[in-house]
């Protein structure tokens, strides 16, 4: 078999493999959170959310907004040295991020098998 029969054998082949992978993809949400900080995240941003009175106090002051709630639970780091312990029927998580103006914050939420309570917003000292 010459050369260009195979390669076209090939491209064949190729075209229906992608064809038949985009098929099984496409319209899912499909995300790849293999790390554990990766998937508390997701869980806590699929679920309804809901603050506490002390948090939407704290947001009340106007130095930190929904946004950047939003954006502490898509880009933060969580502390699983104080977070994953049982509290108040749920699990705590302690959250580190940053607000847009650069101000590192630390978040408690409860992570409840229906919901996610934002329990407390803090502003952590710059070391």
């Amino acid at each position: 078999m010459k050369f260009t029969h195979r390669f076209a054998y090939y491209l064949v082949g190729l075209v229906i493999g992608c064809f038949f992978v985009g098929l099984v993809f496409s319209g899912k949400d499909t995300r790849c959170n293999y790390f554990p900080n990766a998937r508390v995240l997701n869980d806590l941003r699929n679920k309804p959310f809901h603050y506490s009175d002390e948090a939407s106090k704290v947001l009340a002051e106007k130095w930190i907004d929904t946004s950047d709630i939003k954006n502490t639970l898509q880009f933060g780091d969580i502390d699983f040295d104080k977070s994953n312990t049982e509290y108040k029927k749920g699990k705590l998580y302690v959250i580190e991020g940053k607000t847009l103006k650069n101000q590192k914050v630390l978040l408690k939420v409860i992570n409840y098998p229906g919901k996610a309570v934002l329990e407390s917003i803090e502003k952590k000292q710059a070391d």
